[in-house]
């Protein structure tokens, strides 16, 4: 697997990207040989289709793919990587036929549709690599790809061998890279520090709970990022059935995606002051196990009666919110593979997320249109605040009724935030249930782009 683009000066394949509506005009100043090899074939220029044009030796000489019309191509993303498992492997330079607007999406597609989990099984070795066009940030582009390999990597990994220890290496790797501090704070010694809801949620598992701290800038404005870090959910108590169980290794993806992210922000060597916080747990069963019923003191000092211990993902974050927030950053993004209602009420393409700040959200949204990371905004609904007061303490892990299940999720992850001016939370899925073009079956990184793309005028930089 190779996520990088060839160099230059590599012997390449002229690769003509051809629109529905161009065929005709260019089959024109081509030759008899390769209009009748075109007519032959029945290449129509249909959108995610590929020939190889042979020259008299049989070589191929050169290579056309399919762009479609328009309007197809409004309906997805990463058109070009659509044709590019149809081409024979080789190295190929683009020959005119993506609008300059569109080229570093194409471009950032072909790298990504390169993507294979190599870990457990090898994969074909058959590279189709590109040779980055003229005008195209080619170290941007990679270093997207390289972090949103880094985000499937981590959820495809089963969660035997991606649990908190696991977790914390990934970590201390990024770390050691970019020569970032780390500082874990783990096991009992949670309950030392005030994060007491991070302990009572691992604390049944074999591998202890830890909260991961990364700090890495000295100059420029404070950037936080939580990450929900559950490696598995069982639900607790309150047992997931199996069809709920089977993808839990994903409830880690908010972890995965700030990692990601911190990668981006780290490999870009951006002028801020950058913390990553991940509360890394096993929501497991065992006789220690917190209970439905039970009361938790927070680190704020807010107490939440626990009404589901599946609801257990904005616990540990709201601890580590309310630590992030004591630090007084200038912006705190936590994400999180959080609530399925959220999965539910946007499906698994689009970035839901929460913010006050119409400005911040704008830029947030325009990020997420330049590089292809769709997003979509979502209210914190000011009446429902009541649905997360159960009376018996401040706070409610579960309201009953199911309605509204990520907007009161995300009000409640918001009382943990109060002495930071710009606070944005996502609640992704994380998970490409079916192939499509630049994305695998699996795990997915959702977010991460736009938020950089975004941070330069949230922050001023």
């Amino acid at each position: 697997m190779t996520l990088t683009f060839a160099t230059p000066d590599t012997p390449a394949i002229p690769l003509h990207v051809l629109s529905s509506d161009r065929l005709d005009g260019w089959l024109q100043n081509q030759s008899d040989q390769v209009r009748a090899w075109i007519e032959t074939n029945g290449f129509t220029a249909s959108l995610g289709s590929a020939l190889m044009l042979p020259g008299a030796d049989g070589q191929a000489v050169a290579a056309v793919v399919g762009y479609g019309a328009a309007a197809s191509r409004k309906r997805g993303r990463f058109n070009l990587a659509a044709s590019v498992p149809k081409l024979a492997p080789g190295v190929y330079a683009l020959a005119g036929g993506v609008a300059d607007d569109d080229l570093e999406t194409e471009c950032l597609g072909w790298l990504l549709e390169s993507y294979q989990f190599e870990t457990y099984r090898k994969q074909s070795g058959k590279l189709r690599q590109l040779i980055a066009p003229k005008g195209v940030d080619a170290e941007r582009i990679q270093s997207f790809a390289i972090s949103e390999a880094l985000t499937r990597d981590l959820i495809n990994t089963p969660a035997a061998d991606m649990g908190p220890d696991a977790l914390e290496n990934a970590v201390q790797t990024l770390a050691s890279q970019f020569g970032a501090q780390i500082t874990v704070t783990k096991g009992d010694d949670l309950l030392e520090s005030n994060l007491p809801m991070i302990h009572a949620v691992g604390r049944a598992a074999q591998q202890a709970p830890r909260l991961l701290d990364l700090r890495w800038g000295e100059v420029g404005p404070k950037l936080t990022l939580v990450g929900k870090g559950v490696c598995f959910d069982t639900g607790g108590l309150n047992l997931k059935p199996g069809a709920s169980m089977g993808l839990m290794k994903k409830d880690m993806g908010g972890a995965a995606n700030v990692i990601a992210l911190a990668r981006m922000i780290m490999q870009a060597g951006l002028a801020v002051q950058l913390r990553v916080l991940i509360p890394a747990v096993e929501n497991a069963v065992s006789g220690n196990s917190f209970r439905p019923g039970d009361i938790l003191m927070s680190r704020k000092g807010l107490t939440v009666e626990i009404n589901n211990t599946d609801a257990e993902g904005r616990l540990v974050l709201a601890d580590a919110l309310a630590l992030g927030d004591e630090d007084n950053p200038d912006m705190i993004v936590s994400m999180a593979t959080l609530t399925g209602a959220a999965r539910v009420a946007v499906g698994p393409d689009l970035s839901p997320f929460y913010c006050d700040d119409d400005e911040l959200a704008a830029q947030l949204s325009a990020g997420g249109g330049v590089v292809a990371d769709p997003l979509w905004r979502m209210p914190f609904w000011e009446p429902y605040e009541a649905m997360i007061e159960p009376g018996i303490a401040d706070l409610d892990n579960a309201p009953a009724g199911g309605f509204a299940g990520s907007i009161t999720a995300a009000l409640f992850l918001r009382r943990f935030v109060t002495e930071t001016p710009r606070y944005v939370h996502f609640d992704i899925y994380g998970w490409q249930p079916k192939p499509a073009p630049a994305r695998t079956k699996g795990g997915f990184g959702q977010g991460t782009r736009a938020i950089f793309e975004a941070l330069p005028k949230a922050l001023g930089l």
